[in-house]
């Protein structure tokens, strides 16, 4: 007879085992992350491998853990039920009408210090009970998180975004162009006319999609940049204007036109040709099941303005 119990065969333990020894290529410590024997543990993937009739994972003694290309498939599912299971069990205490539980958040670097700081805070202010996870990446890997179920939410730019995000707009920024004091161009009172940059050495930043967006503005003024540094980080990416290493191309200004050194920089709008302002977004992947906290995130950052 055909079984027609749906519940499954295997347990969220013997998943969180995997999910553990996956994470970090052993058994011993796999056991010692979730307080169980190594034998036990060993026993717990055997399990989970029976009920679902395949190979996860090489189990060798001198090299540790190799997945399968089943495992790595199983992998990302099994985070995914694992991290659904703990939202049903926070939905569940939360039916009272508390918001409670963890959210993850990713947000694009040079975002970070001023957009995300007042999200957090208000939103842990206005619900104590729950628990935020920050992290900083390049957009593109923010993009897979997102996609993979790592991440709940992430505050990108709307450059290169997959179609399958759904996004809620929190501001606009222009493009700007950063030059020492002492740059030819810096004097000037008028806009930038992009053409006059294609002399001078250039520090570009380079992170994605900042990368691209700055290549891809400088091609609209009709040359192609040369480039003297990268650098992947934005406050480096300053500080090397500073010292008259060349300029830049930014889309994020701080509060206060001075490098960490204390050097100056002269920030300028772009005056011609004409190039488009880039929104701040909110973003999530369109099939993830939100959580009870990332729809109250969602919902609290779109109440009002809570960027700059």
């Amino acid at each position: 007879m055909p079984r027609v119990d749906p519940a499954p065969t295997y347990t969220m333990r013997q998943l969180a085992a995997f999910v553990a020894v996956a994470e970090t290529g052993t058994i011993s410590a796999a056991a010692e992350r979730m307080h169980l024997s190594p034998s036990a543990m060993s026993a717990s993937i055997t399990e989970l491998e029976r009920a679902l009739k395949v190979q996860l994972c090489v189990r060798r003694r001198s090299f540790g853990v190799q997945l399968t290309p089943t495992g790595d498939f199983v992998l990302l599912r099994a985070r995914a039920l694992l991290k659904q299971a703990g939202e049903l069990e926070s939905d569940a205490l939360g039916t009272g009408g508390t918001i409670s539980g963890p959210i993850a958040i990713g947000c694009y670097p040079a975002l970070g210090p001023t957009v995300l700081p007042a999200m957090i805070a208000g939103f842990t202010h206005e619900y104590p009970a729950t628990a935020v996870e920050f992290r900083e990446d390049t957009q593109n890997r923010l993009q897979m998180q997102l996609e993979n179920g790592e991440l709940d939410l992430a505050i990108v730019y709307d450059l290169d975004l997959s179609p399958e995000l759904r996004m809620l707009p929190l501001s606009t920024r222009e493009p700007l162009i950063v030059l020492g004091p002492e740059h030819p161009l810096a004097a000037s009172d008028r806009q930038i006319h992009l053409p006059d940059l294609a002399e001078f050495p250039m520090v570009l930043l380079d992170a994605p999609p900042s990368t691209k967006h700055a290549l891809d503005v400088c091609r609209a003024g009709g040359f192609v940049p040369d480039v003297a540094y990268r650098t992947a980080n934005f406050e480096t990416a300053r500080a090397f204007v500073g010292r008259g290493l060349g300029w830049t191309l930014l889309l994020q200004r701080p509060s206060l036109d001075v490098t960490y050194e204390g050097l100056e920089v002269v920030v300028k709008t772009i005056g011609s040709p004409a190039v488009p302002s880039v929104k701040v977004v909110l973003a999530w992947h369109q099939d993830a099941r939100l959580s009870r906290v990332a729809r109250a995130f969602i919902e609290f950052v779109s109440q009002s303005g809570r960027t700059s």
